[in-house]
């Protein structure tokens, strides 16, 4: 049975967490490295290779190494870049190039950056379809998906389609009439989902996956809008088409009246709504329905005023990926100057917005705007990104602490804060002085403790008896203010694997 890196870590014992957070010490001397590449456990192995960044001789070292899973957490390190992943493009074991065509273990949001072209054209034409597997897609850069389609080799083509409704016609057609058949194939399947008749065809006569995602997006002919408003009710697909494009403006005018407020709330969101409709939606008894019709993009900022609608603050507000098409600059300003919170909060997710922007609604007033710019935008103020974390408790919190601009600075003072989140923030100040670090060594919480026990102001006693301690020997040995004469010392188990205590030398 394979153990997962969760369960290597679970086993290790107190030497080999020791040995672990010396990998991850950056005052750890390159030699020292090498040595627990070559002869430190698993576990140890595990957090060199894949959590912090590396010396060239290391990954040299990595590179080489006879373990295929140390290799491969190479392959997965968001701390090094594409070119010295890269360089396991050719490793003789599937296992460690599917791991690299996976893409590096990012924040959530976050998109790794490209592999070089070169290196993903080689993985297209010499690697296997279940190798090319989970996020490569994303490892691709913006200007090579943009020319895959005209590649001399057919393998590469075959991954152009995925900007198929940004080709032009020139381009479809060329690749309708591409001398391979697997491309041919695949543009003029495209192409037939563009054919309501086709799409006709190709429906599932059972609720399904591939049911629900044709009803949702594709072209539907009239007979197939007909049977799914004649169908019997509780198969909910009315609410399914009531967001596809292809409707007909006298169904959409029709399921706007419909019974339902989840299919009236999808029919509000259309920007092909009807007058009249958005002036029935903008007194629908159901408080969701005139939430989606008052930010329809038809209204004037006094309809919008006019309408009763509550903006809802238990949701999430968490970091969206940039659209491969950008938003109208003026669009988003408008939506930014909006007095309708939602719209400001759909600008705020804008990865470009502008300076001015950016100044105004990081003061805005409600809450969704603030913490939406702070999570999204690669300028949020310092400020503007902590008074978000301190006032927001919702989904993906903790992603604006690994934000830019996050302060390091003057935030020794939450060190008592009620919320341990807010407390962990305090050990990361240079300044945070050393009774206080370690007090919070002993703090309740164990993210608390284990950050502390890294900071560089622990006193040295503290440090020493931490690293014979079964929790927190792992962070104490990350200790940066660690002396190399110590971390040579601590080292010494690679020879002594059985040594359980730690006498510093002096």
């Amino acid at each position: 049975m394979v153990k997962t890196p969760e369960r290597i870590w679970e086993e290790a014992d107190l030497a080999a967490r020791r040995l672990a957070g010396l990998a991850l010490n950056p005052s750890t001397p390159e030699d020292v490295l090498l040595r627990l590449l070559a002869d430190g456990p698993a576990a140890v192995r595990m957090v060199l290779c894949r959590d912090r960044d590396l010396p060239d001789a290391v990954v040299d070292a990595v590179i080489e190494h006879p373990d295929t899973y140390t290799r491969s957490f190479l392959a997965r390190n968001p701390h090094v870049g594409p070119a010295q992943r890269v360089r396991l493009i050719d490793d003789p074991e599937w296992f460690v190039r599917a791991h690299l065509t996976d893409g590096p273990r990012m924040p959530f949001g976050v998109r790794p950056e490209p592999l070089p072209d070169e290196a993903v054209v080689h993985m297209i034409r010499t690697y296997g379809n279940d190798e090319l597997a989970g996020s490569f897609y994303q490892q691709i850069s913006t200007e090579l998906l943009r020319t895959m389609h005209r590649h001399p080799d057919a393998k590469v083509r075959h991954w152009g389609f995925g900007a198929w409704d940004q080709l032009s016609a020139d381009a479809r057609s060329a690749l309708l009439a591409d001398p391979d058949a697997g491309v041919r194939d695949r543009a003029m399947r495209l192409t037939r989902e563009k054919d309501p008749a086709w799409v006709e065809s190709a429906l599932p006569a059972q609720p399904c996956h591939a049911r629900t995602g044709i009803l949702c997006n594709r072209p539907l002919t009239r007979a197939v809008v007909d049977r799914v408003l004649t169908a019997p009710a509780g198969e909910n697909e009315r609410a399914m088409i009531a967001y596809n494009p292809s409707l007909p403006a006298d169904v959409v005018a029709l399921l706007a009246a419909d019974p339902d407020p989840d299919v009236r709330e999808r029919i509000a969101y259309r920007a092909d709504l009807g007058r009249a409709e958005r002036r029935a939606l903008a007194v629908d008894p159901d408080p969701k329905v005139r939430l989606a019709v008052s930010v329809h993009p038809a209204l004037s900022e006094e309809e919008r005023a006019a309408i009763d609608y509550e903006v809802p603050m238990d949701r999430g507000f968490r970091h969206r990926p940039a659209p491969s098409v950008p938003r109208d600059p003026e669009s988003v300003r408008r939506d930014a100057l909006s007095a309708h919170p939602v719209l400001r909060r759909r600008a705020a997710g804008v990865h470009s917005l502008p300076p001015d922007l950016v100044a105004r609604l990081a003061d805005d007033e409600d809450l969704g705007v603030r913490v939406t710019l702070a999570q999204n935008h690669p300028d949020a103020p310092a400020a503007l990104l902590l008074r978000s974390f301190l006032e927001y408790t919702g989904s993906d919190r903790e992603h604006l602490a690994t934000r830019p601009n996050f302060p390091t600075v003057r935030v020794a003072d939450f060190a008592d804060h009620e919320d341990p989140e807010v407390r962990a923030v305090a050990v990361r100040d240079p300044e945070t002085a050393p009774a206080v670090v370690e007090r919070l060594t002993r703090d309740p919480d164990p993210a608390v403790r284990a950050a502390a026990a890294r900071h560089p102001n622990l006193p040295r006693a503290r440090l020493t008896e931490l690293l014979d301690d079964e929790e927190l020997a792992h962070p104490a040995a990350a200790n940066p203010a660690l002396e190399v004469a110590t971390i040579r010392w601590l080292s010494r188990t690679l020879e002594d694997p059985a040594g359980s205590s730690v006498d510093t030398p002096t």
